[in-house]
């Protein structure tokens, strides 16, 4: 992949980034000042992102697969996943009220996660081995975050903003990925008890594990592996849903159980 940012630009973006991320405030979309930024600047720019963020005492949990259902992508106006990194900093725990103060425009997706018990590496990595990798998998929600004024942005910005990570909860009760079927995996998003998003597991690259694996091989193309003990957000299932102080959220999944969020100021 070839790039067109020093490393004075990197840094430079990767400052405007973070403090929007940790100040909570909107910023133009990067590509309006480097309109000729790539992909691998964009993941040059999250790399510093992460660098920055494991030296104020983060500690890497896993990855997330961003945009990889045919949902995302057509409500994003994008065609091609991403990848971005999690964080300790980035968990919540189930049932907890999440803090949208601290956020820009957030919104909930109802994600199938995967837990390694081996190490992965591209760049030929394939979904039967991910599947043998695999030491369970669970229900959980991931709360996203664009930093970009509007929520509208392209693929080279969203990849600088780390994909819009931003807070992640896992719950339900862990499964074998030999004992389910996870392409059908049936999922139901319910928002202040009313059903707002319903969508099956297979929208996501046709298995959840394929868009693990792809994750796998992006990862190899700046020389990274997937450790074992990972959490792998593998991506959203349904469409993306805008959430504000006092909003109740519940996943439901077939075969994995729930997963509950409260939102507030």
């Amino acid at each position: 992949m070839s790039t067109t940012l020093n490393r004075e630009d990197v840094v430079r973006l990767c400052e405007r980034v973070e403090g929007a991320q940790t100040r909570a405030y909107s910023i133009p979309k990067l590509t309006d000042e480097y309109p000729e930024m790539s992909i691998a600047d964009a993941y040059l720019v999250q790399n510093e992102l992460r660098r920055r963020f494991l030296q104020q005492g983060h500690r890497l949990t896993g990855w997330k697969a961003g945009l990889t259902s045919k949902a995302k992508m057509e409500q994003m106006g994008v065609a091609v996943p991403t990848v971005g990194f999690l964080t300790d900093k980035m968990a919540r725990s189930e049932n907890t009220v999440i803090s949208v103060a601290d956020l820009v425009h957030p919104r909930v997706e109802c994600e199938v996660a995967f837990v390694t018990r081996y190490p992965l590496a591209g760049p030929n990595c394939t979904a039967e081995q991910v599947l043998e990798a695999t030491d369970y998998v669970l229900p959980a929600i991931e709360v996203i975050d664009s930093r970009f004024h509007g929520f509208k942005f392209d693929l080279a910005s969203v990849i600088a903003d780390n994909s819009s990570s931003a807070r992640y909860v896992g719950g339900g009760r862990p499964r074998n990925v030999h004992d389910i079927e996870l392409r059908s995996i049936g999922v139901v998003l319910e928002k202040n008890g009313e059903i707002v998003q319903m969508g099956a597991a297979a929208e996501v690259l046709g298995d959840p594990a394929e868009a693990v694996a792809l994750l796998v091989n992006i990862l190899s193309e700046f020389n990274e592996t997937l450790p074992a003990g990972s959490f792998v957000m593998s991506g959203g299932i349904t469409a993306a849903v805008a959430v504000a102080p006092g909003d109740n959220i519940i996943a439901r999944y077939q075969h994995l159980g729930s997963v509950s969020i409260r939102f507030g100021e």
